[in-house]
């Protein structure tokens, strides 16, 4: 169990998480099937569908996976949730043609399982049993093959966060500059936000809730790509935070208390014999007092799992790095000497100073600070 989330397996080499509130989703489809006839063979035809329907989201984001994998990019992890399925890949590609690929994988896998239950559910096809389907009863297979067809199309639509907002950045991006082509998408996503709210002011209130939710993805991405593209440039050595202090594994987590205490330092490095040989975490300080004292030592509350990053490395791919490390904090080390540790905050404080400094005539602060 990680969080909120349980592991259900692996499949293609990609681990599979049920977010808790996915319980919640079939919980309120039983009791609504069930009421609807007051028949439990109902409530057990809802709970089927609905793990069928996941089953397909599962698939779909098995498509962008596997198509991000041809491309060398891993994907940490597939998570259901009740608005459907996330797949955490590294990062998109940096080419326009394979993220239009790896973002037109999912929908595509939508369209073939659509025309296999076609096949074998042919009477779905004609005109008829679309307006015949029942939330409640009603074909099976029919209703799969539709809502494969509502995901592709809904899938497709010009807007992040969906794949569509993915495939017109990437027609965009091969015409365009990649921040430009992001802008342009989110732009077009926010149009559609607005109409779809328009809509759902009338029509469904649910359609206010989508385009909400696109609203805020399409911003997201924009901001999220001229963050990066802002970054580019700037090496880790000239944002990382170089007064720091150090532990070993045999320090008492008391000394770490102090550091705390009297200082700015949350995590602290654990180093062995000139190696970091792990992190120790505001939050393992703390269960590592509750648990066991301020006599126990740093190394049996440190994490071990950590990463680290080189000074010289940018710093985007050093965010991307912090981003998909459960530890707050990575050691910045030059070879395997420790340099630096780089945290979210001090990003933070950096990008503030700069911004600052650039509304005063002197944004090229950032370029003369060497480590």
């Amino acid at each position: 169990m990680s969080g909120w989330s349980w592991r259900l397996g692996r499949v293609a080499g990609v681990d599979v998480y049920m977010h808790g509130t996915f319980l919640i989703l079939v919980a309120w489809i039983a009791i609504s099937h069930y009421l609807e006839r007051h028949r439990w063979t109902d409530a057990g035809a809802g709970v089927g569908f609905i793990l069928a329907l996941f089953g397909i989201v599962v698939l779909h984001e098995l498509g962008h996976a596997l198509t991000a994998r041809h491309y060398g990019i891993r994907t940490r992890d597939i998570t259901l949730l009740p608005i459907g399925g996330v797949a955490r890949l590294e990062r998109m590609p940096d080419e326009p043609r394979q993220e239009l690929l790896v973002a037109f994988a999912g929908p595509a896998v939508n369209v073939v399982l659509a025309a296999v239950l076609f096949v074998l559910a042919p009477s779905a096809i004609s005109p008829a049993p679309i307006g015949e389907i029942q939330r409640v009863g009603g074909g099976f297979l029919a209703k799969l093959a539709w809502v494969n067809v509502s995901l592709a199309v809904f899938n497709l639509l010009p807007a992040f966060p969906m794949d569509g907002g993915r495939v017109l950045r990437a027609i965009l991006a091969m015409r365009m500059d990649y921040v430009r082509a992001t802008e342009v998408a989110a732009r077009v996503g926010h149009a559609l936000a607005l109409m779809l709210a328009l809509v759902g002011l009338f029509a469904n209130p649910l359609l206010v809730f989508i385009a909400l939710f696109i609203w805020v993805g399409a911003t997201s991405e924009a901001g999220m790509v001229k963050l990066k593209h802002a970054l580019g440039n700037i090496a880790v050595s000239r944002v990382m935070i170089t007064r720091f202090e150090t532990l070993v594994p045999g320090d008492p987590l008391q000394r770490a208390m102090d550091h705390a205490l009297f200082g700015f330092q949350h995590d602290f490095p654990v180093v062995e014999a000139g190696r970091v040989v792990g992190v120790l975490t505001r939050a393992d300080l703390m269960k590592g007092l509750a648990d066991k004292g301020g006599d126990a030592p740093v190394g049996s509350a440190m994490t071990s799992h950590f990463e680290t990053v080189q000074a010289t490395e940018m710093l985007p791919s050093a965010l991307e790095r912090l981003d998909r490390s459960a530890c707050p904090a990575l050691p910045v080390l030059q070879g395997d000497r420790l340099v630096g540790v780089l945290t979210p905050d001090n990003v933070g404080e950096f990008l503030a100073i700069r911004s600052a400094l650039r509304a005063n005539g002197k944004g090229d602060w950032y370029a003369r600070r060497v480590a």
